[in-house]
C-alpha cells in the first residue's frame, strides 16, 4: 500500500503536561477528544503502513516535522505523540552552523576550500555533518595540493585567455612544445556510479599529470553535481572541437594503442620524441570488459610519451585509481597524497562530488523526515544484473542469511515470546532501515516481518525505502537525480550491506567510511551463492578489470602477491582494491 506521507520513528517521550492536555487522570471522554484522538492516530498510520512515497517518488516539498511511533514497527500499538512541533531536524549529536563562512569541520579538516558561497550550493558544507566523523585523517600533502590544482586550473580553465589559446591550438592541429597548461578531457559511458568513479580516477590522473579535468557533461548529468573547484568550471564547453563521443571507441584511430600499431607515436625512446611532432590530442579508452586496461596506460616510458599531449581525451566506466599505485613513477608522489591508501576514494570523492540545491533539497527533506533521530542507521543495497539475474526469493533468502549471521538486525520474538524490554537497555531503541532497490518486494518484506511481530529485545525497526524504478534509465536526468539521493542518504548509514559488483554500492559506503558487508554473486552455473555476505577489508571500490604488472615484459605476475597494498576484490576474485594492512 502506497502512501504520501509517513513519520520518523523518534521523539521525546510526553510529560505530566502532555498527559492532562492528553484527557489522562481518569478525566471523561469528550466528542472533541476523540476528533483530537483521530488526528493524532493518523501519522501513526504512516509509519506503520508506509516507509516510503507513493509511485516509487521522492517528497517534491518540505514534509512535516516528524512526529514519534515508538515501538510501532516492532508491534506495540502504543505511541506518544510529539506535543510540540520543532521549527527543523538536525542530525543526531550536530549543531547547526549559523556562520557566514563554513567552521574548520565543514572543511573536513582542509580537504574542502572555503572560497565558496555556501547558499550556492547548500550541500558542500552540510552534507558530511549528517555522517559520523571521517575514520582517515587527511594528508596535509594532498590538501596543498588540491589548493594548488584550484589556483591551476583558474588559471587555465574555460573562460580563460590560456584556454582559448589551447584550443586554438587543437583546431589549428597542432601540439605544441612546453605549453602551460594541459587538459584531460573526461567523457561518460554507463551508470552514475561508474561515472563517478571514473570522474574521481581521471581527476587523480590531472592531480599526478598536471592537467586541467575538464568533463563533458551529457544531458542526463545536468544539474547533479556543483561545481567543486573555486572560481572556474569543471564543464566541458559546448564548442570545444572533438566534443563529439560517438567518435570515441575501441578502435578510434587517435587512440593511443592505435597510436602505437601504427608507428604514429613510439615508446621505445620516449624522450627523443618532441611535443610538436605530435597529433593534437590522445584518445585513452579505458573501459571494463571491453578492452582490458592496457599496460600501455600505467607503464613508465608511456607515461612519458603520453605527458608530451596537451590535450588528452579519456572515456571510462573503470575505477582506474588502483591501477595508478602500480605505475612506478607515481607511487612516491601518490604515497604522500595518501598515507592510507583505503581513502583514496574516500577523500575524492568527499571533495569533487557535491549535489547541486535541488538533489540536497530531496536529501535533506527525506532524511529529516525519516533517518534523523533514530538510535542507528542500515543500509540495504540490492542489484540484479542482467547477465547474472537472481530470482527474488534466491536474494531475499541470501539477505536474510547475512542479516541472522552478521546480526545486522534485532532477532524477532517468537509467537509465545513476549519482547524483552530490559534487554541490555537495547528497549525502546530505534533502528532504521534503508532500502536502496529498484524493486519494492524487499521494502515490503522486511516491513511486514517488523510490523507483524515485536524484536525480541524490544528495540523498534522502522524499514523506509525512497524510491523503487523498477529498471535502471541511464538517460533519464530524474532517475539521476533519484539515484544521486539514494547514494548520499545510504552514506548515511551506519552499517551498510551492499550487492557484488555495484559501483552504486562501492560509492556510497566509500563516502561513509563503512567496511560493508557484500551479498557475494553465485557461481555461474548455481542459483544460490553458498557464502550469504562477507566483510569487506577495505573502504576503497573494486577495479574489475586491472592491468596486467610488468608492462611490456608481459611476465605474469598476480599484483596482489607482490604489491603489499592491493589484494583481490571480496564480490570479483580478478579485481584488486586498494587497502591498508
Amino acid at each position: 500500500m502506497d502512501v504520501k506521507r509517513s513519520r520518523s520513528p523518534r521523539a521525546p517521550a510526553g510529560g505530566e503536561d502532555d498527559k492532562k492536555r492528553a484527557g489522562w487522570r481518569g478525566a471523561g471522554v469528550r466528542p472533541e477528544m476523540v476528533l483530537v484522538g483521530f488526528l493524532l492516530t493518523l501519522p501513526l498510520l504512516f509509519l506503520v503502513f508506509g516507509g516510503r512515497w507513493g509511485s516509487g517518488s521522492f517528497p517534491s516539498s518540505s514534509p512535516s516535522p516528524p512526529v514519534v511511533a515508538r515501538n510501532v514497527a516492532a508491534g506495540d500499538r502504543g505511541a506518544t505523540p510529539q506535543s510540540k512541533k520543532p521549527e527543523s531536524v538536525t542530525p543526531k549529536n550536530v549543531s547547526a552552523s549559523t556562520a557566514s563562512s563554513p567552521s574548520p569541520d565543514m572543511l573536513l579538516g582542509g580537504l574542502l576550500s572555503a572560497g565558496f558561497d555556501e547558499s550556492s550550493c547548500q550541500s558542500r558544507y552540510r552534507s558530511n555533518l549528517y555522517r559520523k566523523p571521517s575514520p582517515f585523517p587527511l594528508s596535509p600533502h594532498l590538501a596543498q595540493k588540491l589548493r594548488k590544482y584550484e589556483a591551476y586550473h583558474k588559471k587555465c580553465g574555460p573562460g580563460t585567455k590560456r584556454y582559448r589559446r589551447a584550443v586554438k591550438q587543437l583546431k589549428a592541429g597542432r601540439n605544441a612544445d612546453h605549453s602551460e597548461c594541459k587538459y584531460v578531457v573526461w567523457f561518460p559511458c554507463n551508470g552514475l556510479g561508474n561515472r563517478m568513479l571514473t570522474i574521481a580516477s581521471t581527476f587523480l590522473y590531472a592531480l599526478l599529470t598536471d592537467r586541467v579535468l575538464l568533463m563533458h557533461v551529457a544531458p542526463e548529468q545536468e544539474g547533479l553535481f556543483c561545481e567543486p573547484f573555486p572560481g572556474s568550471s569543471w564543464v566541458l564547453p559546448g564548442d570545444f572541437p572533438e566534443n563529439n563521443p560517438h567518435k570515441l571507441h575501441i578502435g578510434a584511430p587517435e587512440s593511443y594503442a592505435n597510436m602505437l600499431k601504427s608507428g604514429v607515436v613510439r615508446n621505445d625512446d620516449p624522450n627523443s620524441v618532441p611535443a610538436s611532432s605530435l597529433p593534437p590530442y590522445v584518445y585513452l579508452h579505458v573501459e571494463q570488459f571491453q578492452l582490458k586496461l592496457s599496460d600501455n596506460v600505467f607503464c613508465d616510458e608511456d607515461q612519458v610519451v603520453l605527458g608530451k599531449f596537451n590535450w588528452m581525451v579519456l572515456k571510462s566506466d573503470s575505477y582506474f585509481a588502483p591501477a595508478l599505485f602500480l605505475t612506478p613513477m607515481f607511487e612516491e608522489e601518490l604515497a604522500r597524497m595518501f598515507p592510507q591508501k583505503e581513502a583514496v576514494f574516500h577523500h575524492l570523492g568527499r571533495y569533487l562530488f557535491h549535489p547541486t540545491n535541488k538533489v540536497w533539497g530531496i536529501i535533506r527533506r527525506y532524511y529529516e523526515a525519516y533517518l534523523a533521530r533514530v538510535d542507528e542507521k542500515i543500509g540495504f543495497q540490492i542489484r540484479i544484473f542482467p547477465e547474472k539475474p537472481i530470482k527474488f526469493e534466491n536474494m531475499y533468502d541470501q539477505l536474510m542469511r547475512c542479516i541472522r549471521e552478521q546480526r545486522l538486525l534485532p532477532e524477532l520474538a517468537g509467537a509465545a515470546e513476549p519482547a524483552n524490554h530490559t534487554a541490555g537497555g537495547a528497549a525502546g531503541k530505534v533502528k532504521a532501515v534503508l532500502i536502496a532497490s529498484l524493486y519494492s518486494g524487499y521494502y515490503e518484506k522486511i516491513r511486514g516481518m517488523y510490523y507483524e511481530s515485536p524484536t525480541r529485545n524490544g528495540e523498534v525497526v522502522a524499514v523506509f525505502q525512497p524510491s523503487h524504478e523498477e529498471q535502471q534509465q541511464y538517460t533519464s536526468n530524474e532517475h539521476n537525480q533519484k539515484a544521486l539521493a539514494e547514494i548520499y542518504l545510504l552514506s548515511y548509514c551506519d552499517k551498510i550491506a551492499m550487492t557484488a559488483w555495484s559501483t552504486f554500492g562501492y560509492v556510497a559506503y566509500s563516502f561513509a567510511g563503512v567496511k560493508p558487508w557484500i551479498l557475494l554473486r553465485p557461481d555461474w552455473d548455481k542459483e544460490v551463492s553458498a557464502v550469504a555476505c562477507v566483510r569487506s577489508a577495505s573502504v576503497e571500490p573494486c577495479l574489475h578489470s586491472p592491468p596486467q604488472l610488468g608492462c611490456r615484459a608481459k611476465k605474469n605476475v598476480d599484483v596482489a602477491a607482490v604489491k603489499p597494498y592491493v589484494r583481490h576484490c571480496e564480490d570479483v576474485g580478478f579485481g584488486l582494491k586498494l587497502f591498508d594492512s
